[in-house]
């Protein structure tokens, strides 16, 4: 049976799922004593009809559990797009086993018995990836929300000029007057709060729009 998390929303959610009732609970202890929220599972199974699953910044695993492969569990969570930067626990490690581990995602690999501040490294690191990663997609989906305030002919405005392309010759890809695509070219800057060419073509490269209006339109050729 899974704890309820603590008090005080603002503090990173660690879950913990291990067969070891006292690993649990110390582990439980150690990271609610350094101000983080803390759900434990018993079993991959109960993590996984967690509704906090997904919310989870960090997720300590063991490999070896009770009828399932840890790093089984880890592949789940991509197949079900949950994110969660993982820490596997295990008692009888070995270097392919921590290759497989790595090459799939984890973020550490621990090796039992280990030390408090082990785990408080590991739990750090993945807190802090999962806040940068958090940070990547909340930027991704204002980009894509400015861009969808843009018309058709500003989005293929916008692909061309980030594609290198100058005004005179994203007019004659367009069949438009040079003015009309400066016209287009400030609105779209204004409208996706850019600042420079360069801010543009970074917003391109989230929403990959180049690749598209450029072969559309045969800048190649």
């Amino acid at each position: 049976m899974a704890e309820m998390p603590m008090a005080g929303g603002g503090s990173a959610l660690v879950c913990i799922v291990d067969d070891d009732a006292e690993v649990r609970i110390a582990m439980e202890s150690l990271l609610r004593s350094t101000d983080h929220r803390v759900l434990a599972f018993a079993s991959p199974e109960e993590f996984l009809a967690s509704a906090e699953a997904a919310g989870a910044a960090c997720l300590l695993l063991d490999v070896y559990l009770d009828g399932a492969d840890g790093l089984e569990v880890q592949q789940a969570l991509h197949d079900r797009a949950i994110f969660v930067p993982v820490v596997l626990m295990t008692g009888q490690g070995d270097i392919p086993m921590t290759v497989r581990a790595m090459k799939a995602g984890a973020v550490d690999f621990l090796t039992k018995p280990f030390t408090e501040d082990e785990v408080l490294q590991a739990v750090g690191e993945a807190v802090a990836l999962d806040r940068r990663r958090r940070s990547e997609r909340g930027e991704d989906d204002a980009v894509r929300g400015l861009y969808g305030k843009l018309t058709p002919r500003e989005r293929d405005v916008m692909a061309l000029v980030t594609a290198g392309l100058m005004n005179k010759q994203v007019a004659a890809k367009l069949e438009l007057s040079e003015v009309t695509v400066k016209i287009h070219r400030g609105n779209l800057m204004r409208k996706m709060h850019a600042q420079s060419l360069a801010d543009l073509v970074r917003m391109a490269e989230i929403l990959g729009v180049r690749e598209r209006t450029v072969t559309r339109y045969s800048v190649a050729g």
